[in-house]
């Protein structure tokens, strides 16, 4: 349910692309709601080249019902592992302070403003009471595309694979973007608002004067902020790219991307470049592990360089990578092995991150090295108490057989 709270941020910049000017009429009662719908239904059609294969089915709720199903969702998205893991996780490589609760902020921003959604659950759309009615057809525009996509891909196996959160984060990319996209075929017909050159320019402007706006969303840590926005923004970019190529299909199934480096640089999603899946051997001691990817190797980057934006031009030369949380008595200890295209990448990234080698946590080491995993140049990070045992006799990690 991440995308939630960015809902109104998207559709609103949309809007404002247009030039469109607020109403302050409410949308009211299930009735209404479904006249909406149904007057959006052709042109989603039409945007999409797709096809709704039953009527989409909506209803009104208010905002105590909203804010009690994204309990539910976030409780569903996060158990208490994986949100104690994740929570550590960044803490240790200084993305969250140690005094920042993950659920609550996660919460709060999941729940601003708020208009309307799309639950794949019940495969139904829901609007928010008191929402206003412009907003909530912005939002709708795009909240059905989603509803069209779960008649069509199967999105419960889609967005329930947790065991790689880059990957998951590329295929939210692939949902959001071709959302955001032909919702502005949606809100815009005829218009080619998205060939304008000079639209994407704006259109990333429009991003950041709207997070001013947002209270919750302006104050939260960057690593947060910017897992919320890069699924639309970039996922919107890489639609972008995708229907300027000619292609006349989808990038659905096998064809969807598999890491936000392929998302942030379609070159390499063109040319088949793969990540390489690395495995730890098995361990009793391990709290939690994950796949970081491209895009939050960014943020890493950028909030050592004490910079509010994460840069995504240059591809940084990420050829896979993985961490590992090991429980100690002293504290949770942090592994983590980063597979490079190529030597030079891997140099730069050790200049880049050498903020990582200094840390300030009472009783920790910090140690960050250049490595090979499976005779491909490699960097490793540790950040660990200092009498953990592991460090007589580091973790190794290795290429998964069938990776490149």
């Amino acid at each position: 349910m991440r995308r939630a709270q960015c809902l109104v941020l998207v559709a609103t910049l949309v809007g404002a692309c247009r030039g469109e000017a607020r109403q302050s009429r409410e949308a009211r009662g299930d009735d209404d709601l479904a006249r909406l719908v149904d007057s959006l239904r052709a042109p989603v059609e039409q945007a999409t080249g797709l096809r709704f294969t039953s009527p989409p089915r909506s209803a009104m709720r208010s905002r105590e019902q909203v804010r009690a199903y994204l309990i539910g969702k976030l409780d569903e998205e996060l158990p208490p592992k994986r949100l104690n893991g994740l929570e550590t996780t960044y803490r240790l490589f200084g993305l969250l302070p140690d005094t920042l609760q993950l659920r609550p902020l996660l919460l709060e921003l999941y729940s601003e403003q708020v208009a309307g959604f799309y639950d794949p659950d019940s495969a139904m759309l829901f609007g928010v009471e008191g929402a206003d009615r412009t907003q909530l057809r912005l939002v709708l525009a795009h909240e059905l595309i989603h509803a069209l996509q779960g008649q069509h891909l199967p999105l419960d196996s889609i967005l329930g694979a947790r065991e790689n959160n880059d990957r998951l984060a590329a295929a939210q990319a692939i949902l959001e973007g071709q959302a955001t996209l032909a919702s502005l075929d949606v809100l815009a017909p005829g218009q080619g608002v998205a060939q304008n050159p000079q639209f994407w320019e704006l259109y990333r402007e429009q991003v950041r004067q709207q997070q001013s706006s947002m209270p919750v969303f302006r104050r939260a840590p960057l690593v947060l902020r910017e897992t919320l926005i890069f699924p639309y923004l970039q996922g919107a970019e890489f639609m972008h790219w995708w229907t300027s190529e000619g292609r006349d299909s989808l990038p659905y199934g096998p064809r969807m991307p598999v890491s936000t480096e392929q998302i942030l640089h379609p070159d390499r999603y063109a040319r088949g470049d793969a990540p390489v899946v690395l495995a730890f051997a098995p361990d009793s001691s391990v709290l939690y592990e994950d796949v970081l990817g491209e895009n939050e190797i960014r943020v890493i980057l950028a909030t050592l360089a004490g910079s509010d934006e994460v840069q995504t031009v240059v591809p940084v030369g990420w050829g896979g990578d993985r961490f590992r949380l090991y429980r100690t008595p002293a504290g949770e200890a942090l592994v983590w092995y980063v597979v490079w295209d190529d030597g030079r990448s891997g140099e730069r990234f050790l200049k880049s991150a050498a903020g990582l080698r200094r840390t300030s946590r009472p009783g920790y080491r910090a140690a960050l090295d250049s490595v090979r995993v499976g005779g491909l140049p490699a960097t490793r990070f540790i950040l660990a108490p200092v009498g953990w045992e592991g460090w007589q006799a580091l973790p190794e990690i290795a290429v998964s057989p069938g990776s490149r």
